[in-house]
């Protein structure tokens, strides 16, 4: 098992605690060089057998699950946020389920990406590489333990993961089936680390990069803790930032298939970030589309604040206030607003949205292609819920987040955005001029 890092009872803890955060990343470095040439069989076998004790040990882990959620409740913690960090079997078989979708994934460290050949007779590959060591900072949601771990191990990196004060038991009881795995596919148990400590000093630690040890960050939370990443880290930042993604329909959307796309956006899972914020219905078909469109939100349990049409559509409807359409809600509520045209709803998008992931409904695909083109989100729909904003949706097994920077790595974060790559360059004698 892991060797449990104690912290600080001494006279002089924060030293204790920096001298502790710094052995795991020494430990990180070392296993993340015999990770980087693992054999892609083994990594697989690992894998299958993380999976396998996350099945085998579901009553332990959502035992300890009961633990933070007492104390998430203790805390005052909003239903949203219980939503976010509830693990049941049905959860538990997901969570297993998505690393086994890793396992069956290609292998991508020394996938070559492109190759060429100069004219002086240099044959150059591009090949994918691992990034080295990864450190993930994440709060309430106890499944990106598993994603997370499963996910750098399959791109070759060693990993820290340091969860919230208030999953913190969930993850150390998922953890211990991922070393688990480690052991029997005969590779470093140290290759994926937990911070056993949920004191704010080892964040900082790590934001420093544990003197050179920590190759990438990435921040999995609240708009609070990806601030503070990317205001006080000293290595490269994954940025996953709010999700203010909106569903737009436009004057040409089918009244059906609008309805059940911004319902399942808003009301499937409302803490998640790919859940649905704002609807912007074009003023076009908002005789006919409004108040359907409002009504199903509203009777699916949602709480809508709307403009002066939305209200006048449907009197259960609240008037929404400035900084309604800049807000992730996370829970059952929407900003609904009537917009005069296409242009309109990108320029409405464009000053309030997060640039993670928005949706158009529209039988128009000349309207979709320009909402398309014109947007820089880093995930747009046509047609479809905005709940699709996942690595999992995509066929990459699961996600680490959904980066919204442009930087490396945009969208899902899986496997592939968790590697570099390097030059090959092969040749015969060859020499400069």
């Amino acid at each position: 098992m892991n060797a449990r890092v104690e912290t600080n009872t001494d006279s002089d803890g924060s030293i204790k605690l920096s001298d502790d955060m710094h052995t795991l990343g020494q430990r990180a470095r070392a296993a993340a060089s015999d990770i980087a040439i693992a054999s892609p069989e083994q990594k697989t076998k690992a894998l299958r057998a993380m999976a396998d004790a996350i099945t085998e040990d579901a009553s332990s882990i959502i035992a300890a699950n009961e633990i933070d959620l007492e104390t998430a409740r203790k805390n005052g913690r909003p239903d949203s946020f219980l939503d976010r960090l509830m693990l049941d079997e049905i959860r538990i078989a997901g969570i297993a389920d998505a690393v086994r979708a890793i396992a069956d994934l290609d292998d991508p460290v020394g996938q070559v990406l492109s190759s060429w050949k100069q004219p002086n007779g240099l044959q150059i590959e591009r090949v994918r590489t691992p990034l080295g060591v990864i450190g993930i900072i994440f709060e309430s949601r106890p499944n990106v333990t598993a994603d997370a771990g499963a996910l750098c191990l399959k791109a070759g990196n060693a990993t820290i993961l340091r969860p919230g004060s208030e999953s913190i038991s969930s993850a150390r009881a998922i953890h211990m089936c991922l070393v688990k795995g480690l052991l029997v596919g005969g590779l470093p148990e140290h290759a994926i680390q937990l911070v056993p400590t949920t004191d704010r000093a080892a964040v900082g630690e790590m934001l420093r990069g544990l003197d050179g040890t920590i190759d990438v960050i990435v921040p999995r939370g609240g708009k609070s803790l990806v601030g503070l990443v990317e205001r006080e880290a000293r290595v490269p930042v994954f940025s996953h930032l709010e999700g203010i993604c909106h569903v737009y329909v436009h004057g040409d959307a089918d009244l059906e298939m609008a309805k059940n796309i911004i319902v399942n956006a808003k009301m499937r899972r409302t803490g998640i970030c790919g859940s649905a914020e704002t609807l912007l219905v074009d003023k076009t078909c908002a005789k006919t589309h409004l108040q359907p469109l409002v009504a199903a939100l509203l009777d699916s349990g949602c709480e809508v604040r709307g403009d002066e049409a939305v209200c006048a559509a449907d009197p259960r409807a609240t008037p929404a206030k400035d900084d309604d359409w800049g807000t992730e809600f996370l829970d059952a509520v929407i900003a609904v607003k009537v917009i005069d045209d296409l242009d309109a709803a990108i320029h409405h998008i464009a000053t309030y949205g997060s640039q993670h992931t928005d949706a158009i409904v529209t039988n128009d695909d000349a309207a979709a292609k320009q909402f398309m083109t014109r947007l820089d989100s880093a995930i747009l729909l046509h047609n479809a819920s905005t709940q699709y904003a996942d690595g999992g949706e995509f066929g990459m097994g699961a996600e680490i987040g959904i980066a919204t920077g442009k930087m490396h790595a945009r969208g899902p974060v899986g496997v592939e955005q968790l590697t570099s790559f390097k030059y090959l360059v092969h040749g015969n004698g060859q020499t400069r001029p």
